[in-house]
Formats: structure tokens, sequence, C-alpha cells
């Protein structure tokens, strides 16, 4: 049987997928901690003709890619004809990035596994509700929301917004979820005409075996000391992490976090 390798950027979710498969290989290209025990293979960005052979001589048929990664700085003079040709996607937006990194290796004749294939544990069911039942101005509000980013999906620009009252207070964009939360909480009170609500989603069409969205237990920090109600997630598309301490949070700030 074929080895998966998992390109690891950072936080936790790497390790977890590396604790559901059998014999995994991690790849990392920094000083991304490695867990024990795994075959671990370094990778350059410049040099990712180097990586395809030495990941096929340990015998790895699939990948997964798991964890944050910010786009690489690049030397041009080291880059081979793959790296070359993944700079010339650089000028794209993410989503045409992620697309051309999973074109390279799937020419590579690798499998691309998504990380909730290989731990759907990951991701709530439909319906679930952890802590308060969220009112009719916090569904109408979190409906707002998930119509501007559907509106904005097509631009590639993010994957959060958040709306009070009817009122957008965010949307997320290329410094990411924490920098939009701290941009809501600095939003005075006499512009806020109730608490607000967080929505998380993918974009549409977004290719779901690279960027998954997730949140964790900073995610629900950051909503807390931004006076947000709750949050609202897809069923099935967005990974939660440390999803009971993420229920227990939840429950113990009066919050709502509902899969729909």
């Amino acid at each position: 049987m074929t080895r998966t390798a998992i390109i690891a950027g950072s936080g936790a979710l790497p390790r977890l997928l590396a604790e559901a498969l059998n014999d995994p290989v991690y790849v990392t290209f920094d000083d991304t901690p490695v867990p024990d025990g795994l075959t671990h293979v370094s990778g350059r960005i410049e040099k990712l003709g180097r990586l395809f052979k030495e990941l096929k001589s340990h015998d790895v048929g699939a990948v997964t890619f798991a964890g944050a990664m910010s786009r690489p700085k690049v030397n041009p003079v080291l880059m081979d004809r793959h790296a070359l040709r993944l700079a010339m996607a650089l000028k794209k937006g993410d989503d045409g990035l992620l697309r051309e990194v999973l074109a390279l290796f799937e020419d590579q004749g690798f499998l691309i596994r998504g990380a909730t294939e290989i731990r759907p544990d990951l991701v709530l069911e439909p319906g679930m509700l952890w802590g308060r039942k969220p009112t009719r101005e916090d569904l109408d509000d979190a409906a707002r929301a998930q119509a501007v980013l559907d509106a904005l999906g097509p631009l590639d620009v993010g994957q959060g917004a958040v709306c009070a009252g009817g009122q957008v207070l965010g949307i997320e964009t290329l410094q990411g979820t924490d920098a939009m939360l701290n941009f809501v909480k600095a939003t005075p009170d006499r512009l806020r005409r109730a608490k607000g609500v967080f929505v998380k989603a993918p974009k549409p069409g977004q290719d779901m075996r690279i960027d998954v969205p997730t949140i964790g237990m900073a995610t629900i920090d950051a909503v807390i000391d931004a006076g947000l109600g709750g949050l609202v997630i897809p069923a099935g598309e967005v990974i939660v992490l440390d999803r009971a301490g993420v229920e227990a949070r939840v429950k113990e700030a009066g919050l709502f976090l509902k899969a729909q």
C-alpha cells in the first residue's frame, strides 16, 4: 500500500491527520515542528522536482495539505521548472494559486486527499447547535453575512463575514479572520444595532481538498472579544479543532454555534 504525505503548515491540523494515517510522510518547508516517530521530508519551494522524487522514493502515492501556509518567498535563481510554473500562479488570487498547486502534484501522479476525508470527525453534522438558541435576528444576520460571502465568492476575497442588526461590520480579506474580528471589535457601540453573528464558510466553488475553512478555540475567543453573539458555519464544510473545548467555551460564554 502506498503512503500519504502530509504537506504540513502551522497549527494542530497536520498532527491530527498524522494520527489518523498509517505511516505518513511529514513534509515541511520551514521550521514547523515534526511529531515524533514520523518520516520527515524537508522541502524547498524552489526545488519542487527534488521533492517529488523524494516522495516517490518513500512510496508516497497520495498527498494531503494541512495547516496555515503563507505565500512563499522564493529565490528566482534557484527555481526549477515546477517552481517556475508555481511562481507564475502567484499573480493570481488564492484560489488560482491553490488550483495550480493541486495540478502540479496531480501531474506527478499523486492522489490528492482532503483533510475531511481523512478526519470526517472534524466537521459538524447538519443541524448541530451548541450553546443558546439563536434569535430570529441572529438568523437574519447570519443569512445576510452568507449572502455577502456568496456575492464576493467570484472575486476570491475571503471566507468570513460579520453582520449585526442587518449591517455588515466586517469582511475577511487577505489579512485573515483574526484581523477582521479585531476590526469588528473596534467598531463603536453607537454604530452597532445588535451583537452580531460571524459566518465562516468556503467560497463558492472552492476546492475542499486543499483549503478547508477552520475554526478553533482562538476563533471563539476572538468572537467573544469582538462582542458577537454567535457563529454559523455550513455543516460538513468547516473544520472545528478541539471540538470538546470549543463546545464548552461557546456554552460558557453564552454564545451559539450552529451548523446548517
